[in-house]
């Protein structure tokens, strides 16, 4: 390691022992001072509205996606009316994507 001859600048961007950040954690942005009424810590901002989903949206997902997978199986021990065919595992991909759909508006 190579000795830094004194009176030489340092090569750090923090004095020795400093801190990388403010005492609460946050920066200040640049060209922004610092208020004196900013405390250090940290407040979550108050939700306006809480979205809840109404009851029948889990029931709906739970539903399709249960239908989907018991036609697909029924359709593989071949209990459902007529042969196997593709038309029964289409109805249950769509059953199943039907309840990904719901899944994704659910709160």
């Amino acid at each position: 390691m190579a000795e830094r001859k004194p009176g030489a600048a340092s090569r750090r961007t923090t004095p020795k022992g400093g801190r990388t950040t403010p005492k609460g954690g946050q920066h200040t942005p640049v060209g922004r001072p610092s208020s004196a009424t900013e405390s250090g810590r940290y407040t979550p901002p108050i939700p306006r509205d809480q979205k809840v989903s109404p009851m029948w949206v889990p029931v709906l997902m739970f539903t399709l996606l249960g239908l989907g997978v018991l036609v697909i199986i029924l359709n593989y021990v071949n209990l459902l009316p007529g042969d196997a065919s593709n038309g029964y595992l289409l109805l249950g991909l769509l059953l199943i994507t039907g309840g990904f759909v719901t899944a994704t508006s659910y709160h």
